[in-house]
């Protein structure tokens, strides 16, 4: 069994294009997991861990897969996650339980839309990163400019561990700047991994940044400054000691360079998942939640298949093996495990134990994302994982009576797999709605449920999830009574509502048993109901505060439906006196387009009722940041492409709510 100091589970994350799981093929290649390499679009059978038709026939990873390769002494725990921002719950759920990761960045575009959300997700879970600037073969790499940007747009530390050899297509290979030596790959796919002297027309450059190197890793090591200020030579080691520590106390991200299609630098960064990336041991959950050795472990991710639940999980805590019986926290269930497996894209090997740090599947074990299994007393709860809302809803309707009922299985399978897939039914014409984060997202679900099931549906157009909420505080004083022979219904509530940046606040202020203990439970669960339809237009409401300040009730009469009903309508009352208005989704737009067609991308975003937030001119091309209320985007990327005769790209993700102008505006 491998050492738990020398496993690293890591995830790698991106912007959509820049080169992840190009990257993640040659990981695999070069850990001998692999024995030959396959492209992301190439004709070929397409790349190990983009193994869904959708993603071979799209070109982009939709689905986060996870690998088990080694590198010399250290085990890789990989999960490869998609770029595209419909997909970001992937992403969500592999960093929630992952000890680090790599950020990948494209040398020519840097820091993207997507970037930066990756980098908000890895900050919220806390994961430490390395990042490689990928792409350095191509026309108009600057990894300088780059590394800037992390600094400027990330906030981030960022710190070249290494200086490139020639740029663009003279790109050849790479200066390591710890042990000052010269790194080239040679072979047909780079696996003849080369160590030189550094080339004399490099000598001064490479010293200066090993210099800045030096300099920034200063701050974190008092025997390193000593050295220093003494002029004495830096060991290797204490070098190494210092990045890993830094990183792993995330004040500091070591960034590397290559070029993942051109075979280069790929090694390097192996050696720095094993150097500078965490352990389990080092992010050790027990000790920092104080539980004893047993079985705490999180289901992640589940995919359902014909045999049954495939669920993805990482043991923070114990031992887990086939035949244990272990607890689910949530329900309180006693669950029986079956077999356990090793993930390789979609191939399963059988494992027969797994231990603290380790990702595994489990087969046959039915239970939700995010729910936590353990043993013993009392039952722990690990946080769940921040899941966010949909923004976009289309209508489907199965073509024929055999097809409703094929629908309605993919329907319950794809909502039990992904939290930011919502089916609901709309109250007035009874259609099935389906909601997702964006076009592409829903897209691909219904090529699965045409592909998967062999049902064929009619897709209505695009509707906007919009939301209503409130203005300003409003006070409810509603009174339930009802009486109708025997048994009567009473209710009585009081309190105020209030704006709030959350989605939904309760405050139970009610003293003096004004309503018993037994009843609050309803009133929540009334004013919790009053927010799925708005006043407006009917639209689910957000970013209410209830104050449940007082009441009263009657011994015989009074009951939690009462007070849940009194809720209710209390609560519809309050938000009409509390100028309600609707908010509409508004979307962080990114365009990249040559620079002769910036003017008139410009102008049709602000014709969109965009606001531009600002634009960055590089070599030949300029790209826009603007945010456009995702009403007005619906059929962009055709008019863009008329715009631009074909050579703009952009991508698009939710930013905010915002609200919206008047209705006939919209």
């Amino acid at each position: 069994m491998i050492p738990r100091e020398r496993i690293r589970n890591i995830g790698i994350s991106a912007h959509i294009d820049s080169g992840k799981t190009t990257l993640s093929e040659r990981i695999l290649f070069y850990t001998g997991r692999i024995h030959a390499i396959e492209e992301v679009r190439g004709g070929g059978k397409g790349a190990t861990m983009d193994f869904m038709p959708e993603e071979k026939l799209h070109g982009i990873t939709i689905t986060a897969a996870a690998t088990t390769c080694q590198w010399h002494d250290t085990q890789i725990n990989l999960i490869d996650t998609p770029g595209h921002v419909d997909f970001t719950i992937e992403v969500e759920r592999a960093l929630r339980v992952l000890d680090g990761a790599v950020m990948v960045l494209c040398a020519v575009a840097g820091v993207q839309s997507q970037s930066i959300t990756v980098d908000r997700q890895m900050k919220r879970y806390h994961v430490p990163r390395l990042a490689f600037i990928n792409k350095m073969d191509r026309m108009g790499a600057n990894p300088f400019r780059v590394v800037q940007a992390m600094r400027d747009r990330l906030q981030l530390n960022a710190v070249l561990l290494q200086y490139p050899i020639g740029n663009e297509n003279q790109f050849q290979g790479v200066i390591d700047l710890v042990e000052m030596t010269a790194h080239y790959y040679e072979g047909e796919n780079g696996e003849n991994w080369v160590k030189k002297t550094i080339p004399q027309t490099l000598v001064d450059e490479a010293q200066q940044a090993r210099e800045k190197l030096l300099d920034a890793l200063s701050l974190f090591s008092e025997p390193m400054t000593q050295m220093l200020l003494a002029g004495e030579e830096i060991p290797p080691a204490l070098i190494w000691q210092t990045i890993r520590q830094a990183t792993i106390s995330l004040e500091l991200t070591p960034v590397l360079l290559g070029s993942a299609f051109k075979n280069k630098g790929v090694q390097n960064l192996l050696d720095a998942i094993a150097l500078y990336l965490p352990s389990p041991l080092d992010r050790d959950w027990r000790r920092e939640n104080n539980i004893d050795n047993r079985l705490v472990a999180l289901a992640f991710k589940l995919t359902v298949e014909s045999f049954g639940q495939l669920t993805y999980t990482r043991i923070y805590s114990g031992t887990l093996k086939p035949g244990d019986t272990v607890y689910n926290s949530r329900t309180g269930q006693r669950v029986q495990i079956g077999r356990l497996v090793r993930m390789h894209a979609n191939k399963r090997e059988e494992v027969k134990v797994a231990v603290a740090g380790d990702i595994v599947a489990l087969l046959g074990v039915d239970c939700a994302s995010g729910d936590t299994l353990c043993t013993g007393e009392p039952l722990v709860s690990l946080e769940k994982m921040f899941v966010p809302e949909p923004v976009i809803t289309l209508a489907i309707t199965p073509k024929k009576q055999e097809d409703s009922d094929r629908l309605s299985k993919a329907l319950n399978r794809f909502q039990r797999e992904d939290p930011t897939f919502r089916v609901s039914i709309d109250p007035e014409s009874g259609t099935t709605l389906i909601s997702g984060m964006g076009e592409l997202h829903l897209e691909i679900y219904i090529e699965r449920i045409q592909r998967e099931y062999n049902a064929e549906v009619y897709v209505g157009t695009p509707a906007v999830a919009y939301r209503e909420t409130i203005g300003q505080k409003a006070t409810f004083d509603y009174r339930l009574k009802k009486q109708s022979g025997g048994s009567g219904q009473y209710a009585h509530v009081s309190g105020w509502i209030e704006p709030t940046d959350e989605l939904f606040v309760f405050d139970n202020r009610v003293v003096g048993g004004a309503i018993p203990k037994e009843y609050i439970p309803g009133c929540e669960k009334g004013f919790r109901e009053a927010l799925q339809a708005g006043v407006l237009e009917g639209y689910p409401v957000t970013g209410v505060k209830v104050v449940l300040a007082g009441g009263s009730y009657h011994s015989v009469d009074s009951s939690e439906l009462a007070f849940r009903s009194a809720a209710h309508q209390a609560l519809e009352d309050a938000i009409k006196k509390a100028k309600p208005y609707i908010l509409e989704p508004i979307m962080l737009v990114e365009v990249e387009t040559p620079n002769e067609f910036m003017g008139r991308v410009q102008g049709d975003l602000s014709s969109r009722r965009g606001l531009l937030l600002g634009s960055e001119t590089m070599q030949g091309y300029s790209v826009i940041r603007a945010e456009v209320p995702l009403v007005q985007m619906f059929g962009y990327s055709t008019e863009l492409r008329s715009l631009t005769s074909g050579m703009a790209t952009f991508t698009m993700e939710f930013a905010c709510y915002k609200q919206t102008p008047m209705k006939d505006d919209r």
